[in-house]
C-alpha cells in the first residue's frame, strides 16, 4: 500500500519586505458612491484608510513583485489609475507585469475620478490622486529597502460573512441586488503568512470575496467598511504585523447585513472575518515544516503517527501580464449617452448614464475589447489579478482545476470596468448584466485563458 502523502503548506522561499502608509482623503472630498445618497461629501473618517505594500523577490532575481492593498473603491477612468500605477512603475524602474494594485472595493470611499471635478468637493480629487501616488511610491521604496530572506506560506479557512446577493424581486419580474438565503456562497478564506528566516511574522495576506457594501447611502463617513475592523482584529493578535487584504471574485457576494449607516454592523462583519483568519492561521505548521507519516505504534489500537520534519520550499518566482480578448455587448455610443444625459432630470439615472459613458470610453465600440490579467507564480501559489468584477466562479473554477496550489484571485486590480457574470445570467434583468459592457462568454473566456497560463507557469522550474 502507498505511504500517506506528506502534508505540506503551499510555500515559497523568497525575499520579502513590507511597508504601510495612511491614505486618508482630504476633508470635504466628493464621496457620493450611491445613487440613493442625499449627500455629496463625506463628513469624517471611520478609521484610517491604509495602503499596505508587500514586495517579493525570487532568489537571484533583480526584479521584485509589488503587491499593494489599497483602501480604495474603484477606478472610473484609466488615466486616473495610470497616474498612480504608472508613476510607481516609472519612479522605481519596475516591470509592469510585476505590479498589482488591489483596491479593497469599499463603497464608502472618496471618488477617484478626476471627471467628477465639477461636483461638490470634486476639486479635491486631483490633489488626492497625487497624494496616493506619492504615498505609494514612498511606501514601495521603503518596503524594497526592508527586504529580508523569508517564507511565504498559505492555508485555507472558511467564513460565512459572504452571502449570495442575487435575489428575485417578489413584486416585479426582475432580479434585485441583496441577500438571497436560498443560494449558496463561496466561503473560502485564503490566508498567506510572510515570515523572515527565524520565523518572525512580517505580514499576513487575506484573500476573501465579499463586497464591502455594509455602509451605504445613509453613511456619511469615509470608511474601509468591514476590511478595517478585520485588519485590526488580525493585527491585534499577531504582534501588529501588517495585514494586507485582497478582494476576491465577489461579483455576487456581499454581507447578509448591508446597506446601512450603522458602523457597528460593519465592525461586527469585520471581526467575523478577522477571527476566521486567525483560526486559519492557528492551523498552520511552522514555516518550512511538513507533517510526515512516521509509522504505527501498537497500543490499545494500532495508532498512525505523524511527525514534523523540515523541508525546502520552491524558489520559483514568475510573473506575466496577458491580454484577454473579451466579447462585448452592443453598446450605445458616447455621443448617444451624452444626449441622454442632457435630457435626463433624474439624479439617480443621470449618475448611471455618466458611469456608462466612462465604461464605453474604456472598452470602445467594437465586438471585443482587450482586458489585461496579471498572473504570478510564487512557489506553490498563484496570484491572479484582473480589473473587473468577476463572479465567484472565477475563483472556484481555478481552485478546482489546481487543487494542490494556493490560488489567490483578485477583482479590481489595476483598473475597473464592469461585471463578468456567468452566461446563464445574461437572459435575466439583473444589475450585474445590464451594468456591464461584457457579453455572456466573457467570464468563461477569462477563466480559460488564466487556466492555460497557470498551467504553463506551473511547468516551469
Amino acid at each position: 500500500m502507498a505511504r500517506p502523502a506528506d502534508q505540506v503548506l503551499p510555500s515559497a522561499a523568497v525575499h520579502l519586505g513590507v511597508s504601510r502608509r495612511r491614505i486618508d482623503p482630504p476633508s470635504g472630498i466628493y464621496a457620493r458612491n450611491w445613487g440613493a445618497a442625499r449627500h455629496d461629501t463625506a463628513e469624517g473618517i471611520h478609521g484610517s484608510l491604509l495602503a499596505t505594500v508587500l514586495v517579493i523577490r525570487g532568489e537571484g532575481s533583480p526584479d521584485p513583485l509589488v503587491l499593494a492593498g489599497l483602501d480604495l473603491g474603484w477606478w472610473q477612468q484609466a488615466e486616473d489609475e495610470w497616474l498612480v500605477r504608472g508613476a510607481l512603475i516609472e519612479s522605481l524602474c519596475l516591470r509592469p507585469e510585476r505590479v498589482m494594485l488591489s483596491c479593497i472595493h469599499t463603497h464608502a470611499g472618496a471618488s477617484l475620478c478626476s471627471g467628477d471635478a465639477d461636483k461638490p468637493g470634486g476639486s479635491l480629487i486631483q490633489q488626492y490622486l497625487h497624494q496616493l501616488r506619492d504615498n505609494l511610491v514612498d511606501a514601495t521604496r521603503e518596503a524594497l529597502g526592508r527586504m529580508v530572506p523569508g517564507t511565504l506560506s498559505w492555508t485555507t479557512g472558511h467564513c460565512g460573512l459572504a452571502a449570495n446577493r442575487d435575489l428575485r424581486d417578489p413584486e416585479q419580474n426582475r432580479m434585485i441586488c441583496g441577500y438571497n438565503p436560498a443560494n449558496p456562497a463561496d466561503d473560502t478564506v485564503l490566508v498567506g503568512r510572510a515570515t523572515e528566516e527565524k520565523g518572525r511574522l512580517l505580514a499576513t495576506i487575506v484573500n476573501y470575496a465579499c463586497h464591502p457594501t455594509t455602509l451605504a447611502w445613509d453613511n456619511r463617513l469615509i470608511s474601509a467598511d468591514y476590511v478595517g475592523p478585520m485588519r485590526e482584529t488580525v493585527e491585534s493578535h499577531t504582534g501588529r504585523a501588517p495585514c494586507l487584504f485582497l478582494q476576491g471574485a465577489s461579483g455576487e457576494l456581499a454581507p447578509r447585513e448591508q446597506y446601512t449607516g450603522d458602523l457597528s454592523i460593519a465592525e461586527s462583519n469585520g471581526r467575523r472575518l478577522g477571527y476566521a483568519v486567525l483560526a486559519a492561521m492557528e492551523s498552520m505548521l511552522p514555516p518550512r515544516t511538513r507533517l510526515a507519516y512516521a509509522g504505527v505504534v501498537e497500543s490499545g489500537a494500532a495508532l498512525a503517527t505523524w511527525r514534523r520534519e523540515p523541508f525546502e520550499p520552491s524558489k520559483v518566482v514568475l510573473a506575466e501580464q496577458v491580454d484577454v480578448e473579451l466579447p462585448l455587448k452592443p453598446l450605445p455610443s458616447e455621443e448617444e449617452l451624452r444626449r441622454q444625459l442632457v435630457e435626463c432630470s433624474d439624479r439617480v439615472m443621470a449618475e448611471r448614464i455618466r458611469r456608462k459613458m466612462r465604461v464605453v470610453r474604456m472598452v470602445g465600440s467594437g465586438p471585443t475589447t482587450r482586458m489585461p490579467a496579471w498572473i504570478w507564480r510564487i512557489g506553490d501559489a498563484m496570484l491572479v489579478g484582473q480589473p473587473n468584477e468577476a463572479y465567484s466562479a472565477f475563483q472556484t473554477e481555478l481552485r478546482r482545476m489546481f487543487p494542490r496550489n494556493a490560488i489567490a484571485v483578485m477583482n479590481v486590480v489595476n483598473g475597473c470596468c464592469g461585471y463578468l457574470s456567468p452566461p446563464e445570467l445574461h437572459d435575466l434583468d439583473i444589475y450585474q448584466v445590464w451594468q456591464s459592457p461584457f457579453d455572456r462568454q466573457a467570464l468563461p473566456c477569462l477563466i480559460e485563458t488564466c487556466r492555460e497560463r497557470i498551467n504553463a507557469l506551473l511547468t516551469q522550474d
